[in-house]
């Protein structure tokens, strides 16, 4: 189908007797055949008249395509033809062009290379003439003229670099530096003449040809200029090296001011001499001061190194502080632009702090700390500028560092043993005043003291010594972790006589413990806030410490040790309180598990044992939270950990209350419903401000308490019939532990034939354990049975043959 139409005959599935059944669908319709069949004759009339057209119109195409190609193909030929005619008359008019400028083309050539020989001729004239001046000033030492006119002969003969080939040009350069040679050499030695270095003690004073043959020397060969600053502060520093011998009593560290005060006139004495006769650019008085730092540098490490036993810390301390002074005070008036030429590189000043650490307890350092006030009044930035002259000079004291150092260990040790008297002097804090709890105040007084040290380091070195530094802070940490809070908390009654790890975890069953007295309470708490904030101040400690120390050595710096040891003493004090807490509550426990359930007639109000462990909570728990309020997530830990404690030792308890008759059982729900209800309430019991209690405790207690309740649940439905039973065991306590379901039938008082058949129906009736871990804790806590023994061995081989 050529084009879509909407006619029945065009259908490729054209029917014609329904065709002719839908023109004539009735016996009545034949009546019009003749005009139907009229209409389908003019229909087949014009068709073929439509062919025939068609046809005819076909028969002349090829003829017309014949002649549309071959009036194509000539009118191609038009147009190359025109396209050729274009080229040849563009290359005719290339050619005219370039016969009109050959000759602009060779005067403008002949006009730039006119100009290159007159401008050549030029220079080569302001050579020649001024080479002949040159030499003839510099005859005449007229050092003023020659510094303009030798810059302005090297420039011009920048420009014939090119002509070197021709002799006369290179006869010229060879003058050149001979001139410039000569003029080094002149001026050398009218410096020499100037300031002599050996004999005459009093040097010549400055003069307007000096002056001038500083402005030629910076145009000369650098070295020239090296020399003459050399020799000058050579000679300067003559005196100082006289004046400072190693064997003159001057040159020892207690006498290192006069050496900065010295420097200090010899500075006023050039300003007001030479001041003028320097160029401003060669920084003669920074180069002076640096050179003065650097030979006192060498000075001083022979002579500290010769008398090394003579160091004492206060000497090296007021050495340094000195000399830091003196540093501080070259970077105020020098900008340090001529260290570069030195060997000293500019030290790594560490960041500004960012962490209040080093920002409290300002105001307790002593002029010992060396540390400039222009630093510590400066505003906090991103960073602070460096001070180029930093360890210039005090970098010489870094390898004796270690009579320091020694001295703080000596100091530490001294003041961890006053902590020590204080506290058997002064006694743990009073309670019912503001000071239970609190931090004890000797470790605001250790970490003020570490501050003041780590600063006082860091401005000494921030190499070696501060490792050395952070390992006695290190030990110190740990002795007090040990001495002043392990050392000092209560001990138990226990017959090990002192605190333990197996002391304070290990369960002693019927053994009533001694309770702590609030004093001793509020001491625990006080131990454990203490040991809190030194965990929190430490990891402040390390990050500053990293701040500070070189970044080579940052990795060398780890504190996580102690922080360790503080939280094994947080751990410590909570379980203190949790195994107070729990002792004090095992003799209720104890008489619940003696009291004869089965002669319990009516459910009543709590049993008096219950009253008893609300009462030691209500003491104790107060106490505990007021004392840890600054820690609330210390004091939720005792909470959780007591819950963790107690819970279990009180359904174990509740196995031992056998036999239980049925009003029995609804006594012990109604004590158990009054214990959880306490539990759930712990974290705000007796407080004014009720507080939601944390949700990781409560889904303790719910679990925990939820568990004692089914057991007793358990006890009270009627073993008859035991199907019955034994299905409402496992739906109610989901334990497959056969022990667990024993303890319920002694509890119940069944005799041991009913726990038998009861038993090995348990066991048919349990569900196909999965292969979780619960289960199999649960059912390794009882010995196996023999079927369990077979399952084990069926599931062996199935492991076996999978592997295989």
């Amino acid at each position: 189908q050529v084009f879509p139409s909407q006619d029945p005959l065009d259908r490729a599935d054209f029917n014609a007797v329904e065709y002719i059944n839908t023109l004539f669908p009735t016996e009545q319709s034949l009546a019009n055949i003749d005009e139907v069949v009229n209409k389908i004759r003019l229909k087949i009339r014009r068709l073929d008249d439509n062919i025939r057209t068609v046809v005819r119109g076909q028969t002349n195409v090829g003829q017309d395509g014949r002649q549309a190609l071959e009036e194509a193909q000539k009118a191609i030929q038009q147009l190359f033809g025109k396209i050729k005619d274009i080229k040849d008359k563009a290359e005719k008019s290339e050619q005219m062009v370039k016969e009109i400028t050959r000759d602009i083309k060779q005067l403008d050539h002949a006009k730039r290379h006119l100009t290159t020989s007159i401008t050549t001729l030029n220079h080569l004239h302001m050579l020649a003439g001024g080479v002949d001046s040159l030499e003839a000033m510099t005859r005449r030492r007229q050092y003023g003229e020659v510094a303009n006119l030798l810059q302005g002969v090297v420039n011009v003969l920048e420009h014939f670099n090119k002509y070197m080939g021709i002799p006369q040009i290179r006869q010229l350069s060879e003058r050149v530096k001979a001139a410039q040679n000569e003029l080094g050499q002149q001026i050398l030695a009218d410096f020499e003449e100037a300031f002599p270095s050996q004999g005459t003690k009093r040097p010549g004073g400055p003069s307007n040809v000096l002056r001038d043959a500083c402005l030629v020397a910076n145009v000369l060969d650098p070295r020239i200029k090296q020399e003459i600053i050399k020799k000058f502060i050579k000679q300067h520093l003559s005196e100082y090296l006289v004046l400072f011998q190693e064997n003159q009593d001057v040159a020892w560290l207690d006498k290192i001011d006069r050496r900065y005060a010295w420097i200090k006139r010899q500075l006023v004495d050039y300003e007001e001499k030479y001041g003028r006769m320097f160029p401003q650019e060669w920084c003669m008085t920074e180069r002076i001061a640096v050179e003065f730092c650097h030979v006192t540098r060498t000075e001083l490490a022979k002579i500290m190194r010769t008398r090394a036993k003579e160091i004492e810390v206060k000497l090296l301390l007021f050495a340094i502080q000195r000399t830091t002074n003196f540093e501080g005070l070259l970077a105020k008036r020098f900008s340090g632009c001529t260290l570069a030429d030195g060997t000293v590189k500019k030290p790594e000043v560490p960041p500004p702090s960012t962490n209040p650490f080093l920002e409290d307890e300002t105001g307790t350092e002593t002029d010992e700390i060396v540390i400039e006030k222009s630093d510590t009044d400066k505003p906090k930035k991103p960073k602070v500028p460096d001070n180029p002259f930093h360890g210039i000079v005090s970098k010489c004291f870094e390898p004796h560092l270690y009579v320091y150092i020694e001295s703080q260990d000596k100091n530490l040790g001294e003041l961890i043993d006053r902590f020590v008297a204080d506290f058997k002097a002064q006694g743990p804090p009073k309670p019912n005043v503001d000071e239970g709890g609190a931090v004890l105040p000797s470790c605001a007084d250790l970490f003020v003291y570490y501050k003041k040290c780590m600063v006082q380091c860091s401005q000494l070195s921030t190499g070696e010594p501060m490792i050395a530094l952070t390992t006695i802070f290190q030990k110190y940490l740990r002795e007090y972790a040990w001495k002043i809070l392990s050392g000092n908390l209560p001990k138990t009654t226990s017959s090990s006589g002192g605190l333990t790890i197996t002391s304070l975890l290990k369960e002693k069953e019927g053994s009533e413990v001694a309770k702590f007295t609030l004093e001793e309470l509020c001491l625990i708490c006080s131990i454990l806030s203490t040991a809190e904030y030194c965990l929190a101040t430490t990891q402040q400690l390390e990050e500053k410490l990293k701040e500070k120390v070189d970044a080579s050595l940052v990795e060398r710096i780890n504190l996580t040790g102690e922080m360790d040891t503080f939280s094994i003493v947080i751990s410590n004090s909570i379980q203190l309180l949790v195994q107070d807490l729990d002792a004090a509550c095992d003799p209720a426990l104890t008489a619940m598990s003696k009291m004869q359930w089965q002669n319990v007639e009516h459910v009543g109000d709590q049993s008096p044992y219950v009253t008893s462990v609300i009462l030691h909570i209500k003491q104790n728990v107060p106490i505990i939270r007021d004392n840890l309020a600054s820690t609330r997530k210390y004091f939720t830990q005792f909470c959780i950990k007591f819950a963790n404690s107690f819970i279990p030792k009180f359904i174990n308890h509740l196995f031992k209350c056998k036999p239980i008759s049925m009003v029995g059982a609804e006594q012990l729900l109604l004590d158990t419903h009054s214990l959880k209800m306490v539990l759930l309430d712990l974290p705000s019991i007796g407080s004014q401000v009720v507080r939601k209690a944390p949700a990781s405790y409560t889904k303790i207690v719910v679990k925990g308490m939820t568990r004692a309740e089914m057991i007793l649940k358990v006890v009270m439905a009627p073993h008859e019939p035991p199907v019955v039973f034994v299905d409402n065991y496992i739906k109610l306590l989901a334990d497959c532990s056969t022990d667990t379901f024993q303890k319920i039938l002694d509890m119940k008082g069944l005799k041991r034939s009913e726990q038998s058949s009861m038993l090995d129906l348990f066991r048919q009736r349990l569900p196909a354990p999965p292969s979780g871990v619960e289960n199999a804790g649960s059912l390794s806590l009882s010995a196996p049975t023999p079927e369990q023994e077979s399952s084990r061995i069926r599931k062996l081989e199935k492991l076996i043959k999978k592997r295989l």
